[in-house]
């Protein structure tokens, strides 16, 4: 008896321990985590612990292993977890238009080929099908939650549940026949409708998206802004995106795109302003005042010969900004958050003339807590912290792209590549796992893109 109670003296500890174990759903443990917190908190072999749709911790392996007793464990041993990108705008549905019409200026490449495309195929089934093709892209390359601006926003949202990612959708209000409504009037009631049906959902964000300046009538601009502030909902909008813009505005308005917005009072309240290239000293005080996220888009605006938008003095001016895509059809066609990443960071150094320019750190919190704050969503994601959605990603550094390794940050930005993302999880549902998607069909994906390719075919003018 004697021994028996010493035996028990003795695990004491040990029984009390697994008695305050906390419960979680997974354990992710991986060789490093890159917080992107205030603290930009890099911890050597850490683990990310997950309880239901949130992060219940985040610590060295041991830290967790003390606290939290899972129901899964996922080893990374040769990987880096990651609060997973976000995408601050994009066209999804677009990717069945993917290289369709290239090399040209936005103007002539919207006018004569994008918006015949749209009239004459995009419908409901085209939406969904375009939109399971592009998160089935998008997830694999980490992005968890994506800025939508499209028609049939209601379809892409249900689609895009049904993949499990994040999506702020935004329905686009235009000044002419749409592919989904007649007028823009038309397409407000059914905005209000589609905010209604989402506005509490847990992975989607029902957005109001007002093309542009130039393709929407004041009258909508506003009426759009109206809805958007009465839902407290975000709205979403191409802004100074081509010099073409700049100059039709000053000419027409006496005012540079930014201030026409202004005039008009549309940055007040969540606002997006994609591209903002064309901006000034004033346009960007103008945005910093208000408190506008813009959604820099390197790729595309390089592709279009747009412009190097000037990020590097957004940022110092506490303007936010993160980073987009734009569309897969002819202004990117990709869905690669770590090339925007390369990119924008090379960019502004080279229209700087200076290399210590947008250093990869900064670059990196622009694809994730930089992301989160221009839609509004920071204190819900773009870093691993207890108690924020479990959006994580695990990226590999055993390839050869990947050794040696010296700078994490660098290493992301500089090095890394789409296809070495491994796993995600979203809302702490693991979406990828070793690079398969868990939610999406692939092959039947890639068959019913071929379909809509010989279907765009016999419509394209040329």
């Amino acid at each position: 008896m004697r021994l028996f109670y010493s035996a028990l003296f003795l695990l004491a500890p040990l029984i009390s321990h697994l008695k305050a174990a906390e419960p979680a759903d997974w354990i992710i443990r991986a060789k490093y985590v890159i917080t992107m917190d205030p603290h930009h908190r890099v911890i050597d072999h850490g683990a990310v612990a997950i309880r239901g749709m949130r992060i219940a911790g985040v610590g060295t392996q041991s830290e967790i292993a003390q606290r939290f007793q899972a129901r899964q464990i996922l080893d990374k041993s040769d990987a880096v977890l990651l609060p997973g990108f976000i995408d601050t705008h994009t066209h999804a549905p677009m990717s069945l238009f993917r290289a369709i019409a290239d090399d040209m200026r936005l103007e002539d490449w919207l006018k004569n080929f994008i918006f015949p495309a749209e009239s004459k195929n995009v419908s409901p089934e085209f939406v969904r099908w375009g939109t399971r093709l592009a998160c089935l892209e998008m997830v694999l390359a980490g992005i968890t939650t994506y800025t939508d601006m499209y028609y049939f926003e209601d379809v892409e949202a249900e689609t895009a549940k049904e993949a499990g990612l994040r999506g702020v959708l935004g329905q686009t209000i235009i000044g002419f026949p749409a592919p989904d409504y007649k007028n823009w009037r038309e397409t407000l009631a059914a905005t209000e409708r589609f905010i209604e049906r989402f506005r509490a959902d847990d992975l989607i964000v029902p957005a109001v998206a007002p093309h542009s300046i130039y393709t929407t009538p004041d009258q909508a601009l506003v009426t759009s802004h109206d809805l958007a502030r009465k839902y407290n909902t975000p709205l979403l909008i191409h802004l100074a995106e081509t010099k073409v813009e700049r100059d039709d505005a000053l000419a027409q308005r006496e005012m540079t795109p930014v201030q026409t917005v202004e005039k008009l009072g549309l940055l007040e309240g969540r606002v997006v302003a994609a591209h903002s290239i064309w901006v000034d000293h004033s346009d960007i005080e103008i945005l910093k005042r208000h408190g506008t996220g813009v959604a820099h888009c390197p790729s595309s605006n390089t592709k279009m010969a747009a412009g190097i938008a000037p990020v590097a003095e957004m940022l110092k001016a506490g303007v936010k900004v993160g980073l987009g895509t734009d569309g897969f059809a002819g202004s990117n066609d990709s869905a690669d958050l770590m090339l925007e990443m390369n990119l924008a960071a090379k960019l502004q150094k080279v229209n700087a003339g200076d290399p210590r320019v947008l250093p990869a750190e900064q670059a990196l919190e622009m694809a994730t807590l930089g992301g989160a704050r221009v839609v509004g969503l920071e204190k819900e994601i773009g870093s691993l912290e207890e108690g924020k959605c479990a959006d994580v990603i695990a990226i590999s550094l055993a390839r050869p792209n990947d050794v040696p390794l010296y700078n994490l940050y660098s290493q992301i930005v500089y090095a890394s590549k789409a296809p070495d993302v491994e796993d995600v999880f979203i809302n702490g549902r693991q979406i990828v796992s070793e690079r398969h998607v868990l939610t999406l069909n692939q092959d039947e994906i890639y068959r019913k893109a071929e379909e809509y390719k010989q279907r765009i075919q016999t419509t394209l003018v040329h």
